[in-house]
């Protein structure tokens, strides 16, 4: 199911790896506005404001982590950031600048056009459906403004970052596991439960007195995680506010059957998915593995 046409803008020096992601994004019916380097990703941003931005983190002149910082300052462009980089920190930081998600390189432009169209919907239902505001232990979350404030100031938060306080939010005291808020909140039948883990690692950076010792998002283990509320209840009711917030299971659309079953469009071990519509060009079902990828 294609979504509504969004403006987005890819941004690579690989014209391989933007010349495949571009083919599978207009194929879902996005238009696509292309920059291989960073000042001109900033100009293509400013001449027509893309709905999602596509972000290497390799970049010659200015990486990625700039592009994204000085784009967020101007607006809450969603971001999707590309990495060859496995390593953690590097992700971390890319959601900390306020990159909404990222995928690392090589990846499957399927898998990659799921995401676009998740964060694209988390957007538009967030901004279409706006929920009742909510108070709890200390936390303040206004749906219909996307704000949210820990004891009265405010708390910068990714996209991302938001729905997943407001799910929680909304469910106090309930163990729930990351594979749920991988489906409910990112709206994927499948993807990389590292992607939650780091998630909240980031949120309780931001409402944690200490993180490294949580009392609000709690570590159920064996299970996934629990928001502990201090008998505060929600100021327009938890069942009002969790079908409002725009994170249901209903609103998340799947892809595929349901998480109990197997997953024919899992990507296999390179990221190549077995099946499906055929690569604008050869070598697209695991875009970015190359030799030296610097990208």
């Amino acid at each position: 199911m294609h979504s509504t046409e969004s403006r987005i803008l890819v941004v690579d020096d690989d014209p391989t790896v933007a010349e495949v992601v571009t083919g599978y994004l207009e194929r879902a019916g996005h238009t696509v506005d292309l920059a291989a380097d960073g000042p001109a990703a900033l100009r293509a941003a400013t001449q027509r404001r893309p709905d999602l931005v596509v972000l290497d983190l390799m970049l010659p002149g200015m990486d990625g982590l700039e592009v994204c910082r000085r784009l967020r300052a101007t607006a809450p462009i969603p971001v999707i950031m590309l990495t060859a980089r496995g390593d953690e920190d590097d992700r971390i930081l890319g959601l900390e600048i306020g990159a909404d998600d990222y995928v690392t390189k090589p990846f499957s432009p399927r898998e990659l056009v799921l995401r676009v169209e998740s964060v694209l919907r988390r957007a538009r239902t967030a901004t279409a459906r706006p929920g009742p505001r909510m108070s709890r232990s200390g936390i303040a979350l206004d749906p219909a403004a996307r704000t949210a404030s820990k004891d009265g100031s405010e708390l910068a938060l990714t996209l991302r970052e938001f729905d997943l306080l407001a799910y929680l939010l909304a469910r106090p005291g309930e163990a729930i596991s990351r594979e749920r808020l991988m489906h409910e909140v990112w709206g994927w039948e499948f993807g990389d439960l590292s992607t939650v883990t780091v998630h909240v690692r980031r949120l309780r950076g931001k409402i944690e007195t200490d993180p490294a010792k949580p009392v609000l998002i709690r570590t159920v283990w064996g299970v996934g995680y629990r928001f502990e509320a201090e008998g505060e209840g929600a100021a327009e009711g938890s069942a009002a506010a969790a079908h409002g917030l725009g994170v249901a299971a209903h609103d998340a659309e799947p892809h595929g059957p349901g998480p109990h079953g197997a997953q024919p469009h899992e990507p296999g071990p390179h990221g190549v998915q077995p099946h499906g519509a055929e690569p604008r060009s050869a070598g697209a079902d695991a875009v970015g593995r190359r030799g030296g990828d610097h990208g």
